[in-house]
């Protein structure tokens, strides 16, 4: 004879396991650092979400006395909070005591946001150097009607019309550099000089989007074709849309060679950037991004929600070594 309690205590046992297997599954691809493919490039990026709601499977173990499950998950949802936790705090920063930086991104969203605000809020802001992506040749003439070239008059870059254009202006003069191009997206890259100071390069990062699986390849090289970042010579600041969180190995890799992320620095790091306005489509991620070399000082951090795009403009205050 079958003795239904204990039968029914198997299957509970049994449900909380299974309920815990995509987190812990999740949890090792994170740490392995792997892009697997199209949909788990898109699942990876809601790793803070993912680490949030894995806490549910170590409370129910708690609560039902199952004790090995009770381990393995808390153990579970421990490695997906240390993967996401440092973002929310904020890091120290090296001894730089040179001239003041100030970097703002923005996509366009093919040109359609709205160029009176952007250019509010570059008079609001007052940066040094403006990165643009989905930059198309009509939101130049509108930039120009807005008053853009009056404040940052030198400009470099490539528009489009589609998504892929990109554009950088700067309020003091810079080198037009080439154009880092995967899959038609064109990255613009500069090299400006500071008044006083050194010269910084700086990129204007907008890999394709991984909507699709034939998009991914041209995603990582997009990601793989920025420059590596150096502790001698010239200063490099890396700002954009980079459609990658800092839960995506090809994102992880390119800190690895000494970046660091504006927001991560400040204890910003899980404030969203797209969609703008948040959970509509979907929860809010981290896809844009200002990244410094070892050598720069973050000094303050912070979005902007801009009218009639779906990413949100970042802005950093910098201090250059």
């Amino acid at each position: 004879m079958i003795d239904k309690p204990a039968h029914g205590r198997r299957w509970v046992t049994v449900l909380v396991w299974v309920a815990l297997l995509p987190f812990a599954t999740w949890a090792v691809l994170r740490l392995l650092g792997w892009d697997l493919g199209l949909y788990w490039i898109q699942l990876v990026a809601f790793t803070p979400f993912a680490a949030a709601v894995s806490a549910v499977v170590p409370v129910t173990a708690l609560v039902l006395r199952r004790r090995p499950a009770l381990v393995a998950s808390a153990l579970v949802t421990t490695v997906l909070t240390a993967c996401v936790l440092p973002r929310a705090l904020a890091d120290g920063n090296p001894p730089a005591a040179g001239r003041d930086l100030r970097v703002m991104a923005a996509n366009l969203a093919v040109g359609a946001a709205s160029a009176p605000d952007i250019v509010r809020l570059v008079r609001q802001l007052t940066p040094d150097v403006l990165t643009i992506q989905e930059l198309t040749p009509s939101a130049v003439t509108g930039l120009r009607q807005a008053g853009l070239e009056d404040l940052l008059p030198y400009r470099t870059g490539r528009p489009a019309n589609g998504p892929w254009g990109s554009g950088i202006y700067a309020r003091h003069p810079l080198t037009a550099g080439s154009v880092i191009e995967h899959g038609n997206f064109r990255q613009a890259e500069t090299v400006v000089k500071m008044p006083g100071g050194p010269e910084v390069y700086i990129a204007s990062v907008h890999p394709c989007a991984p909507r699709y699986a034939y998009k991914v390849p041209c995603w990582s090289q997009g990601l793989r074709a920025l420059p590596p970042a150096t502790p001698r010579g010239t200063v490099r600041v890396l700002a954009g849309d980079f459609n990658a969180t800092l839960d995506h190995g090809a994102l992880r890799r390119l800190l690895a060679t000494g970046y660091r992320d504006a927001a991560d620095v400040t204890g910003r790091g899980l404030s969203p950037t797209w969609p703008a306005k948040g959970w509509k489509p979907v929860p809010g991620v981290t896809l844009d991004h200002i990244l410094t070399d070892p050598r720069v000082a973050v000094r303050d951090y912070s979005t902007h929600l801009v009218p009639k795009t779906d990413h949100r403009a970042v802005f950093a205050h910098l201090t250059l070594p």
